[in-house]
């Protein structure tokens, strides 16, 4: 799989442009400062605490990539043209092969830009580039699962146009609540 994607989302006249590309091992700081904020670490199950944990969960990214699988993009957040993109989160397309008419989108933000339209923008983004991309390899559908209590996720889907489908029951240990899933059918 190409590990050199960069997808693009334009400026707002409220936001500026984001920027998605694959992640790497100078994000390792960012990431495990990122898994420091209770709210992030309360919605996932992977906590990177120090830095050993954070170029592990890096290289499980470049792994997906490898693989082709689970397609991680750190989502930055275009500043002015003398200052680096300052991250702002992470967008997955997860489940993702040849002939598997759906695959799973995932994200999250940092504490800082959440509230701000990043998450939709990048799940947009990300979702725009699957269906583009996979399509023709027989993409039809992406999900979207999120806990039920987690009511800005849900926001987040709906803003993003995937549709509520159901509530699934708690299965612990990994998903120990109930879940929404929500879903976005390519267009015809």
């Amino acid at each position: 799989m190409n590990t050199s994607v960069m997808l693009h989302a334009a400026a707002t006249p409220t936001a500026p442009a984001l920027v998605l590309r694959p992640w790497c091992l100078e994000d390792v700081d960012a990431v495990v400062e990122a898994y420091r904020d209770p709210t992030l670490g309360r919605w996932t199950s992977s906590r990177p605490e120090n830095e050993a944990g954070g170029v592990e969960w890096i290289q499980a990214q470049q792994r997906g990539w490898a693989v082709g699988d689970q397609l991680g993009f750190a989502v930055l957040e275009a500043q002015s043209d003398t200052t680096a993109p300052q991250l702002v989160g992470n967008v997955v397309l997860k489940d993702v092969a040849p002939g598997k008419p759906s695959a799973e989108a995932g994200y999250w933000t940092l504490a800082h830009a959440r509230g701000r339209g990043i998450a939709s923008r990048a799940l947009e983004t990300l979702t725009t580039w699957a269906f583009e991309t996979f399509r023709a390899e027989g993409l039809e559908v992406m999900e979207l699962l999120h806990q039920a209590d987690n009511v800005a996720s849900c926001r987040v889907a709906q803003k993003s146009r995937f549709e509520f489908a159901r509530t699934l029951p708690a299965a612990p240990p990994l998903y120990p609540l109930d879940s929404h899933l929500h879903l976005r059918h390519a267009s015809p």
